[in-house]
């Protein structure tokens, strides 16, 4: 579906009333978006969104990811053998915008490192299980290309948290400004894609996927989800930590193409929004089960020294036993038990607030050190960032 094509069907959605889509979703009230008098549900990435169109139409997409496959650190040269109009938006797109704040960014860098053992765990069993009760990400994480390969999957989105936690994540050595945007390019292709899919059709309340308004849902249930854990285990934190933190997601979700106006100023803001756009659409589906599925199977697969029972129960601490129920996690007291009081005092022992290491602290240590690794290990290598352009959806969607 083309970008002139999209607004028609948008154009025509109004005329008919079908609008009513968004009633399925709460209302955003973004203080910068609705002075700009327009909403993020309706916002997506009009250049980007053209461009990929035109590049899937004509079957470029091929040659466009081998072109860019060599291109990995942020201070690489654009590479040669892209189609014009793409180089051009890359040309611009590739940078930190004006008001990065250099300072922030290397202080959230550090923040990264001294935390990085907490920021792991609520990534990849907090965040990344939280994704499936999202209706509208799991619906379209499950019917794009990604969904039938979740191990790929974990790892493409694995590699844009490891680019994003790394020390020099924004520095000309590191990685992520590439990172954003050439996953800046895989939502457009999939907003062109996922329409063709009749399966995806049947289930979803919208007709184009990834909006502004859903990529800050991504946003409230990494980012923000994160920092209020933080903030509940009292793991600690200065003020000027908590800023840098928000800052570099600011930065962030910029550069993946949401308007500024839209971003949120501060975390109460960001509160605020999360509370009022991300809790109340947190539901199961049929796709969502799968991939949660999916997802606890890979991770149950590596050595963690601890059963399934403790990685069910584990998932239902750090989201509640109401994600667990939905997503049909066995129960296991006994590692609800340990993990319930065991947890805390293992970061009240790591933040140096108790003298003598707690019983169970070497179980929960091995637990997080293998976290962390199938988190670190999921990047292909050094020099590859793994994220390529889909050609098309799920088999047989």
């Amino acid at each position: 579906m083309s970008n002139l094509s999209r607004r028609n069907v948008l154009s025509l959605g109004v005329a008919l009333g079908l609008v009513s889509a968004a009633s399925a979703i709460p209302a955003w009230a973004s203080t910068g978006g609705a002075a700009a008098g327009t909403d993020p549900w309706w916002t997506w990435d009009d250049e980007v969104d053209r461009l990929m169109a035109d590049i899937l139409g004509t079957g470029q997409v091929p040659a466009v990811n081998t072109a860019l496959r060599p291109w990995v650190n942020n201070s690489d040269p654009l590479p040669t053998g892209l189609p014009a109009d793409l180089a051009g938006h890359l040309r611009q797109a590739n940078r930190l915008p004006s008001w990065a704040d250099a300072t922030k960014l290397r202080r959230a860098a550090d923040f990264n490192r001294r935390k990085d053992t907490y920021l792991f765990m609520l990534y990849g069993l907090g965040s990344g299980i939280m994704s499936t009760v999202i209706p509208r990400e799991a619906k379209s994480v499950y019917w794009s290309a990604g969904g039938a390969d979740m191990q790929d999957r974990a790892a493409k989105t694995f590699t844009f948290g490891y680019d994003l936690s790394d020390l020099n994540a924004f520095e000309p050595s590191g990685q992520f400004v590439v990172t954003a945007n050439k996953t800046r390019l895989v939502h457009a292709a999939v907003r062109h894609l996922l329409p063709q899919s009749s399966h995806w059709r049947a289930v979803a309340d919208e007709q184009i996927p990834i909006s502004n308004g859903d990529i800050l849902v991504t946003f409230h249930s990494l980012g923000t989800y994160v920092h209020r854990k933080l903030l509940e285990w009292r793991v600690p934190m200065s003020a000027a930590d908590e800023e840098a933190f928000l800052h570099q997601w600011q930065v962030a979700i910029h550069l993946l193409g949401v308007r500024d106006e839209f971003i949120p100023k501060t975390w109460a803001e960001a509160d605020a929004q999360s509370t009022r756009v991300l809790t109340p659409l947190l539901s199961p589906t049929t796709e969502g089960k799968e991939l949660a599925e999916d997802l606890l199977g890979l991770t149950a697969q590596i050595d963690l020294g601890v059963t399934r029972g403790f990685l069910n129960e584990f998932v239902r601490y750090v989201l509640s036993d109401a994600v667990g129920d939905w997503l049909g996690l066995r129960r296991d007291y006994a590692a609800a038990a340990l993990v319930r009081t065991g947890w805390p005092a293992y970061i009240a022992f790591r933040e140096g607030l108790l003298p003598v290491a707690p019983a169970g602290f070497y179980l929960f240590d091995q637990f997080i050190r293998a976290i962390a690794m199938l988190f670190l290990n999921k990047v292909s290598s050094p020099t590859t960032t793994p994220i390529t352009i889909p050609t098309g959806n799920r088999p047989g969607a």
